[in-house]
C-alpha cells in the first residue's frame, strides 16, 4: 500500500473517532490550526474557524455516549502530487446523515485537514405502526 494513502486513512480513523468521541483532543491533532469548517446545507452560510468549531463538538453528547451504531467510511481518496489530498467520507450522528469532502495537506511531516465542506441529510422518520 501507498505509504501516504496508509498515512491519510489513519488521519480519516482518528478523525471518525474523534467525531464520534465528541474528542476535541483528537480532532485538534487532524485538523489544521487554520482549517475552515463550512456547510451551505442550511441557511445561512455556515463557515467556522478551529477556534468557534471545536467548542460546538465539545458540547454536544457523544455519539458514543447515546450508545448510536458507528456509520462512517470512506469512499475515496485522491492525491494530487505529494503533499495534498482529498477525502470523501460518510458518517451518521444522531439524525443526520453526512458527507464530508476533506482536504488534506502534509505539513511538517503530518497529514492534517485544512478544509471541511460538507452536506448533510436528515433520517427518515419511521413509519407510524
Amino acid at each position: 500500500m501507498d505509504p501516504r494513502y496508509a498515512a491519510v486513512v489513519e488521519v480519516l480513523s482518528d478523525y471518525f473517532d474523534g467525531l464520534y468521541l465528541s474528542d476535541t483532543e483528537i480532532l485538534s491533532q487532524v485538523f489544521h490550526p487554520d482549517a475552515r469548517y463550512v456547510c451551505a446545507t442550511e441557511a445561512p452560510l455556515v463557515n467556522l474557524g478551529m477556534d468557534a468549531y471545536l467548542p460546538i463538538v465539545a458540547a454536544r453528547p457523544s455519539p458514543a455516549s447515546r450508545g448510536e451504531p458507528r456509520q462512517d467510511r470512506i469512499a475515496g481518496i485522491e492525491f494530487a502530487g505529494p503533499t495534498t489530498a482529498f477525502a470523501r467520507v460518510n458518517c451518521a450522528i444522531g439524525p443526520k446523515y453526512f458527507t464530508d469532502f476533506l482536504t488534506l495537506i502534509l505539513v511538517d511531516g503530518r497529514w492534517r485537514i485544512i478544509a471541511k465542506v460538507f452536506h448533510f441529510d436528515l433520517a427518515e422518520p419511521p413509519a407510524a405502526a
